[in-house]
């Protein structure tokens, strides 16, 4: 049995625990400062809540994940030396490079992840930069916590970024999408909670055909709009009020740039 402790249970460190609780792992164990909200959730969950990192260390887990904010990661991982070797660290500190870890926990193999909060139902989107050093014996491991959240996007450790940027902030830009074709469900007689739960489940079959199939986008959406048919002058009303541009420009805003058209 696997031993899985994540260190640092905030909105995103809770999400994975609920995600691996769900999917059937059991011996799970949080570490977080006291907080009443964790305490709660630890009970919720039924796993083992720890305060210090001695009590990790002395516990010595299989995996660690490191949820916690980026600005303290690194001293927390200082704490965590004495892990034994084996002990393999998953870090979704967005920003905290392998080597600044490696730095403070140099007998472990540690790969970076950006997760999305999805990872709580076990559908989430995860970048996925795998320890540097090859690491063949802690891949599996790897693999095997991670697929138990969601899908897996193997990238280089430099593209994690982006990845974040569409992985992590992309839902957000999805539930604006979902809202405002709530509200034109509404203007139309639907009542709001139909218009929710239609809505939902349109972008649940949309995504899930998308990637069952493999077919790009334009490809799917070229099965849909029927020459002078309904679709396409949805499509075009779109066209006109810029919606791809303002995709890619929330993007750029999102990944730390300007707004496109703008000095």
């Amino acid at each position: 049995m696997m031993k899985i402790t994540v260190v640092g249970v905030g909105n995103m460190g809770g999400a994975i625990i609920k995600g691996l609780t769900n999917s059937g792992i059991d011996d799970l164990r949080g570490m977080n400062p006291t907080n009443s909200r964790v305490s709660k959730l630890a009970e919720q969950l039924n796993f083992t809540l720890f305060h210090t990192a001695a009590e990790v260390i002395n516990d010595q887990p299989d995996v660690v994940i490191l949820t916690t904010p980026a600005n303290v990661t690194v001293a927390v991982a200082k704490q965590l030396n004495g892990l034994a070797p084996q002990t393999v660290i998953i870090s979704a500190a967005a920003g905290i490079t392998q080597r600044q870890l490696k730095a403070v926990l140099p007998n472990n193999q540690i790969a970076t992840i950006i997760p999305n909060t999805p990872v709580a139902v076990n559908a989430g989107t995860i970048g996925l930069a795998l320890p540097h050093d090859g690491a063949e014996s802690a891949q599996p491991v790897i693999n095997h916590v991670l697929n138990q959240l969601g899908d897996i996007i193997t990238v280089a450790e430099d593209k994690l970024d982006i990845v974040g940027v569409i992985g992590g902030c992309g839902p957000a830009f999805v539930d604006v999408f979902m809202d405002a074709l709530s509200d034109a469900a509404v203007k139309y007689g639907l009542d709001r909670q139909t218009a929710y739960e239609l809505i939902a489940s349109m972008v649940k079959g949309s995504g899930t055909l998308a990637h069952d199939t493999g077919k790009a986008p334009a490809e799917l959406r070229d099965q849909v709009t029927s020459p002078a048919g309904t679709t396409i002058k949805g499509v075009e009303a779109l066209e006109k009020h810029g919606f791809r541009y303002a995709i890619i420009d929330a993007v750029n805003r999102a990944n730390g740039g300007e707004l496109l058209g703008h000095k």
